[in-house]
């Protein structure tokens, strides 16, 4: 239950009758939004003591308080919108304005530089739980969120966009404002605004130009975002094993099957923006469904192409999820780095290539639409074009063409991303695997957390930067020799494990240590597929092991995404440290087999446990 107060604004020219209609429309707007307990400041009164004491009991209630001013004339969806947060963060109301004091980062409202301001604040607000003591600290001063700001509150904005808002002082302005009002078809706008704002390219004309007819026709059936990721998994499942089956006819129609599992992975969050309906498990299971049918179409393909006898399949299905897998950790992490920027930016380096960088991306964003706008989307290779592409190839070729050309298009896009994200990270000189528990995104296992990182030596990145040089050069020599020649190669992984975990309790303040939790995976998957290699382990319980691996690490990073709590899915089952001494060990005593199949299957066993435990909480 969000607290809502309705505060008053000095300077309005509003008669008693209209301002006291405009605040019981507003009143109504807010119970429609899920708000029971709504105040209202009387002018003249104490003011500052009244929300400091509703500030004070929100906290207490460890709920949201919602401050809206009570001259706002706005369609209630925005109130509804602000008191909706999906993550549970702080929300603010605010319009596009070049003359604003604020601007828009990321999706982040931040402080703008004189005539650098995109847009003006409306004078609403959600603030979390975890807010709430910088708004007791700023209740007092004439410019709430100015001084909330720089405290370093980093609200999420909450755009007008197709729907109409403003303050107003006067009975014409009020009577000009219901007109704007009355003007817009709120549901149509609220249907539209449902569909992300900045989207890939095929997402964008090959889905999202049809996808709110689906969205619409989901709400009237009254089905939850979580039955409509459901049915996603289930298209997706069926295209895989029609990929397997392998005939033309069953490629083809796999392909479409693809495609219209895409575009209701795409309609999942829209009918959850449409309705409001968002809870934290049913955004983390949007993600894990996402990743969990990617690589079940890998799946199929590779075993569809290694049915009709086309070898290296599976070695390349295994490579795509290595690959993939570890082009998403980077993502995640450069991310949440450029929002740790955005937030509390540190003086950047003037000039110099990560400066530069920085500037073009800029404005290629502003220019939406255009060549360079869309070039610089499409050359990272998201899941829109991956999907279309398999869904074309597949349709059109066979398996082993299509991940041929999934792993060439993913190196192109890891190549790009990952030399002009660093660049530009040097530039930031912020760091933000320090912000989080660090151990626990490491992935860190007792042996790592008890007694490796008690040395405390190093830094993070080179001794992961050394831990994968190693990986990647036993898996070179592997597939290139005869494994069998070369047990001490195997073996000696454990050297680069143990300097690995060393730095481990260590700061990870440094610009480009975001990039550790990437380097640690794709290490640990490189010693999986080289422990398979040499122990003449089945490819598909390799991938098999990859993939309950891959769900593992997605978990750790979709929680942190989308706010779900963390649980049991902090625990380290074994650590990559744990793990890959395990399979080392296993391996070079003949068990591979045995080995990979008891590692993949405790390390399912405890995410499915983790996961189940999760629904049925948020139940």
């Amino acid at each position: 239950m969000t607290l809502a107060v309705l505060t008053a604004r000095a300077g309005q020219a509003i008669p008693d009758g209209d301002a006291d209609r405009l605040a019981g429309d507003l009143t109504g707007a807010l119970r429609a939004a899920g708000i029971s307990t709504i105040d209202r400041l009387v002018p003249g009164a104490d003011e500052v003591s009244h929300l400091r004491e509703l500030a004070r009991q929100a906290r207490d209630a460890d709920e949201p308080l919602l401050i809206c001013p009570d001259n706002l004339v706005a369609h209630g969806s925005l109130l509804w919108t602000l008191a909706t947060e999906p993550a549970g963060r702080s929300t603010v109301l605010v319009v596009a304005d070049p003359a604003g004091d604020l601007k828009e980062d990321r999706g982040r409202v931040v402080p703008a530089a004189p005539g650098a301001g995109t847009v003006r604040h409306l004078g609403a607000m959600c603030v979390a739980p975890a807010d709430l003591p910088l708004l007791e600290k700023a209740v007092d001063r004439a410019d709430l969120l100015a001084e909330m700001l720089a405290d370093g509150f980093v609200p999420v904005a909450t755009r007008v966009r197709l729907l109409h808002a403003e303050q107003v002082r006067t009975a014409e302005e009020l009577a000009a404002a219901r007109v704007a009002i009355s003007a817009v078809d709120e549901d149509a706008a609220r249907l539209r605004l449902a569909v992300k704002e900045q989207d890939d390219f095929f997402t964008t004309y090959a889905v999202s130009s049809w996808s709110p007819h689906v969205t619409r026709l989901a709400a009237r059936l009254r089905l939850s975002p979580t039955a409509v990721t459901g049915l996603s998994v289930l298209f997706a499942a069926g295209a895989a094993l029609l990929f397997w089956q392998a005939s033309r006819i069953g490629m083809v129609v796999g392909g479409v099957l693809l495609y219209l599992g895409f575009v209701l992975d795409c309609v999942d969050g829209q009918l959850a923006r449409y309705t409001r309906n968002f809870d934290a498990f049913g955004g983390w299971l949007d993600t894990m469904a996402d990743r969990a049918k990617e690589y079940l179409v890998y799946a199929g393909l590779a075993a569809g192409a290694d049915r009709i006898g086309l070898p290296y399949a599976w070695p390349l299905a295994i490579t795509a999820i290595v690959l993939q897998t570890a082009r998403h950790m980077t993502d995640t992490w450069y991310g949440a780095l450029h929002d740790e920027a955005a937030a509390r930016p540190a003086p950047a380096v003037s000039g110099g290539v990560g400066a530069l960088l920085t500037a073009v991306s800029v404005n290629a964003q502003s220019r939406r639409g255009s060549l360079i706008y869309w070039g610089k989307r499409i050359v990272v290779f998201p899941i829109g074009e991956r999907w279309a592409l398999i869904a074309v190839l597949a349709a059109a070729t066979d398996g082993r063409v299509t991940l041929a050309a999934l792993v060439g298009f993913g190196l192109v896009a890891a190549v790009y991303t990952l030399a002009l994200r660093s660049l530009r990270a040097l530039s930031m000189r912020v760091a933000v695997l320090d912000t989080v528990d660090t151990a626990r995104h490491r992935d860190d296992g007792p042996l790592v957390r008890t007694v490796l990182s008690r040395v405390g030596a190093g830094r993070p990145l080179p001794f992961a930067a050394i831990f994968l040089g190693y990986a990647l050069a036993t898996i070179t020599v592997f597939a290139v020799g005869d494994p069998s020649r070369y047990p001490w190669l195997l073996a000696l992984a454990t050297v680069p494990v143990l300097l690995a975990g060393f730095p481990a309790r260590t700061r990870h303040d440094g610009s480009l240590d975001w990039l550790v939790p990437a380097a640690l995976r794709a290490a640990e998957y490189l010693v999986v597929v080289a422990a398979g290699r040499y122990g003449d382990v089945p490819l598909p319980l390799v991938f098999l092991l990859l993939f309950t691996l891959t769900l593992r690490h997605y978990d750790l990073t979709a929680r942190m995404e989308k706010g779900a709590p963390a649980t049991g899915a902090g625990g380290a089952v074994l650590g990559w440290d744990g793990r890959i001494l395990l399979l080392v060990l296993s391996t070079l005593i003949g068990w591979a087999t045995a080995g990979t199949a008891l590692l993949a299957a405790t390390v399912a066993a405890v995410f499915t446990r983790t996961a189940v435990q999760d629904y049925r909480a948020s139940r």
